[in-house]
């Protein structure tokens, strides 16, 4: 048998009875420190509940899973995890890898403080992007960055996981992550995130040292976090009860900010600048060719792809918009390269 038990955000203080019992009559407790630290306090409790023996997983023995699933084939185990034991995918595979090798399987969930903080923080949950993991690598941040972009463009709110690695005992600081992000901007430039973005801090979520700070970036950056761990969410649209509640929940150090109210899709980016070219261009050809009338349909249908370009964008149909401008410098460009001329100089 292998029981996956959720410690919830508290810990023992606020575990269940029934998880209680399982932890004291399992043979092995396999307590995972690899999703959130353990402290000495929590671990020293745990100690003296279980009745079997206590081995503390690293990642690399949930991930291999060999031993787990070989003793979960004779024993009693337990896998012990703070939050709730899904939110980790690997826990997830470990389940899978148990149920296809004919080991019976049990959960006890937890609260888990990536969904907890939500409501703590004061947002809706169903509000919620696709979340993401921001690591202290570099590289790593234009996923970050457009997964950020996606979101707000729905309207949905971020969140952000910050890396912790247990082994060397590094948690990736609020700061640097916000700096970081700030850095990717002046790369990508799809004007997503800049000083003024509004952005929420929640450390040591279900802790009796529990904090929650919000702001905008440029007040953020200058300011103490305290202990980890730390999530960062960033606002997309905001409802008024979401509004009010951060206003309420938080330390809020700036007024709350809609930061998808600056978010330009990246279609939209394209044909803002591509629609004014393409008119120009064509009316550099209008001036050139004027009396010219063998070229007077091609001319007569880029004005319609343009005008349908503004038309289909009005009307959302982003997709179908940057088509038709595709065709509208299609037959300017064709004029420009059989008659040797460049009416796009004139729209630079």
């Amino acid at each position: 048998m292998l029981w996956f038990v959720g410690l919830g955000i508290s810990g023992l203080d606020g575990i269940s009875a029934n998880a209680i019992q399982v932890l004291k009559k399992a043979d092995m407790t396999y307590f995972e420190n690899f999703t959130s630290p353990i402290g000495k306090p929590e671990l020293a409790k745990i100690k003296k509940l279980v009745k079997g023996k206590l081995t503390i997983a690293p990642r690399w023995m949930v991930e291999d899973g060999k031993a787990i699933l070989l003793l979960a084939k004779k024993k009693n185990v337990v896998l012990l995890a703070y939050g709730d034991p899904y939110v980790a995918t690997t826990h997830v595979e470990l389940r899978t890898r148990a149920e296809k090798d004919k080991i019976k399987t049990k959960t006890i969930h937890g609260a888990s403080a990536i969904t907890s903080l939500i409501g703590e923080c004061g947002l809706h949950h169903y509000k919620i992007g696709r979340p993401v993991t921001i690591m202290r690598e570099s590289p790593s941040l234009s996923t970050v960055y457009y997964t950020i972009y996606e979101n707000m463009v729905k309207g949905s709110h971020s969140l952000l996981i910050l890396e912790f690695d247990n082994s060397s005992n590094f948690f990736l600081d609020p700061k640097d992550a916000l700096v970081s992000l700030l850095e990717t901007e002046k790369g990508q430039k799809r004007n997503v995130i800049d000083q003024s973005t509004f952005a929420i801090v929640a450390s040591r979520i279900g802790s009796k040292t529990q904090k929650i700070i919000s702001g905008k970036i440029s007040t953020l950056i200058k300011t103490d976090f305290g202990k980890p761990p730390h999530t960062i969410i960033m606002p997309g649209r905001l409802h008024f009860t979401e509004h009010d509640a951060i206003k309420i929940f938080s330390t809020c150090l700036d007024e709350p900010f809609d930061n998808s109210s600056k978010i330009q899709k990246i279609s939209d980016q394209m044909l803002s600048k591509y629609i004014p070219k393409a008119r120009k261009a064509l009316e550099e050809v209008v001036k050139m060719f004027k009396d010219d009338s063998s070229l007077k349909s091609v001319i007569e249908n880029a004005q319609l792809y343009i005008d349908d370009a503004e038309k289909f964008q009005k009307d959302g149909q982003e997709e179908l918009a940057v088509l038709s401008i595709g065709y509208a410098e299609g037959l300017i460009d064709a004029l420009r390269l059989s008659k040797g001329v460049d009416p796009w100089a004139q729209s630079l």
